[in-house]
């Protein structure tokens, strides 16, 4: 079977690595090929490997490059792919000044690989918008993980009354937000759960002081029991390129409220999004949340989407074809 070698230079839990770990571990995609995770420097030059296709998760960064330039040349017959984990519009927003440079890296990076994928149809839409990635060498595969698990949960048909946000605990996921919009609900018998860990926990603890309805649980082993505690899910993401979450809140029958930006747009019918990022506006919404009848949330069907997308891709570049669908 053909080898497919995946590079890693980030192990943090989260979202990334579940999906990594469900790419090379869904037995469908295991039939067709033997799928092995390499853990690099993230900052160091790459190795040389044996591989029949290589899967880069690196991120990109103008250190990065010339190692990405020397390992291109090294395997210059060697189909590369690179998932884009990262980098949205949103982000771009938030967070680049030197948006030129910025984007000049990006292009240099991406044509080093002969295929790149966007985790979903928003971040495709602005790669694609800003030149970035050739639409030949572009794949739009929407991340995926195993949801059975969570569509076992039992379904919540009553008020909302605890509200969880489930993930990293880092500027990104906008928890600051969340936990001060929470905190102008009156409502003595509502909580906010929040699981994660990371960089941003003592500010958001600070944040929260003197508020018993806010209840921190740090790291989650198990994502579906945070989920079955709770009845809506909210993700006031400042970007997101995918957002794994909102995934699971859907096939756990959870109620989602999203910010309105990259691939949280992407959340299906029944969720509700904030269109605005202030505190105030993610109030309101709250506040009309707790009023509202249940409704039902379609659970999403990506699985089998996801790992023929993949099966595909790699038939695509392999120079034999020893894939099948």
């Amino acid at each position: 079977m053909p080898r497919i070698l995946h590079l890693v230079d980030d192990t943090t839990p989260g979202g990334v690595m579940r999906v990594i770990d469900h790419l090379t571990t869904s037995p469908k995609l295991a039939d067709q090929a033997d799928h092995i995770v390499r853990i690099v420097s993230p900052t160091g030059a790459l190795p040389a490997v044996q591989a029949d296709v290589v899967v880069s998760h690196l991120s990109l960064s103008w250190q990065r490059l010339p190692h990405l330039i020397a390992f291109r040349a090294r395997h210059a017959q060697l189909p590369l792919i690179h998932v884009e984990h990262s980098y949205t519009e949103a982000f771009t927003a938030q967070n680049v000044s030197a948006r030129a440079r910025f984007f000049t890296m990006l292009r240099l990076s991406f044509s080093l690989f002969d295929r790149v994928v966007a985790v979903s149809e928003a971040q495709g839409r602005w790669l694609q918008k800003r030149g970035l990635v050739g639409p030949s060498s572009l794949q739009v595969i929407p991340s995926a993980i195993d949801l059975s698990a969570f569509r076992a949960i039992p379904r919540q048909s009553g008020p909302v009354r605890v509200i969880g946000a489930i993930g990293r605990l880092h500027r990104q996921k906008g928890f600051d937000i969340l936990i001060d919009a929470f905190r102008m609900l009156p409502d003595r018998d509502i909580a906010l759960h929040i699981h994660g860990t990371g960089p941003e926990a003592a500010a958001l603890a600070a944040g929260a002081a003197g508020d018993p309805r806010i209840l921190f649980h740090g790291h989650t082993v198990s994502p579906v029991a945070a989920y079955s505690k709770v009845d809506l899910v909210a993700m006031p993401s400042r970007w997101e390129a995918f957002g794994l979450v909102a995934l699971e809140a859907r096939a756990a029958g959870r109620r989602l409220v999203c910010a309105d930006v990259d691939g949280l747009r992407e959340s299906g019918k029944g969720a509700r999004f904030v269109r605005g990022a202030s505190v105030r506006d993610w109030a309101s919404t709250l506040a009309m949340c707790l009023t509202e009848a249940a409704t039902s949330v379609a659970s999403p069907d990506a699985h089998d989407s996801f790992s023929d997308s993949w099966l595909r891709m790699l038939d695509d570049v392999l120079p034999h074809k020893v894939m099948a669908a």
